[in-house]
């Protein structure tokens, strides 16, 4: 078995989301009505990460907020097992906000699908944006993000795997080839 290649480690991922930060202020409009959300479990981690740098290197705080989409996703029924459900917490008024979604990886575009889906149950935003820290292509929706970590051109049955210390102890993006994935 083929270790995992890491494609960003702890210290490229604080990079890249301070970058992301940047772009954010910069393209996202009217910060005072800017909002995050960020998609459970790892996108709501990284939301989060957003926010803080958004204080620390502008001064601006956004509210912030995530999305549980287990019962938005199109392949509900066809799942083995129950779906792994959160709470969603969307304690502001998302009417008239420029919505910043935010995701670990952006693959085939149909959690983004779920989430623009449950994100639309709590009001009408004025602008709904994208933004993933890996972007590995793939898309079968006509989806594209507004905001990019890092593109990661892989093979449709490659693994991306998104480690954030919140969670699992590190930080790292890493691609596991076919093979491995099968293991």
């Amino acid at each position: 078995m083929t270790d995992p290649k890491v494609v960003l480690d702890s210290e490229d991922m604080r990079r890249t989301l301070t970058r992301l930060a940047h772009e954010i202020v910069e393209n996202g409009g009217d910060a005072d009505r800017l909002a995050l959300v960020g998609i459970h479990r790892r996108g709501a981690v990284l939301a989060a990460r957003l926010r803080e740098l958004l204080a620390d290197l502008h001064d601006i705080d956004v509210p912030l907020g995530d999305l549980d989409i287990s019962f938005y996703r199109d392949d509900v029924t066809t799942r083995t097992g129950a779906p792994v459900v959160h709470a969603t917490h969307l304690d502001f008024d998302v009417d008239a906000r420029t919505i910043v979604i935010v995701d670990d990886v952006l693959f085939t575009g149909r959690t983004v699908r779920a989430a623009i889906e449950a994100l639309f149950d709590y009001g009408r935003p004025a602008r709904v944006q994208l933004a993933v820290l890996a972007d590995r292509g793939h898309r079968e929706l006509p989806l594209r993000p507004d905001y990019v970590g890092k593109n990661l051109p892989t093979a449709r049955g490659e693994r991306v795997y998104v480690r954030v210390t919140e969670l699992d102890g590190e930080d790292s993006v890493t691609i596991t080839e076919p093979a491995a994935a099968a293991a």
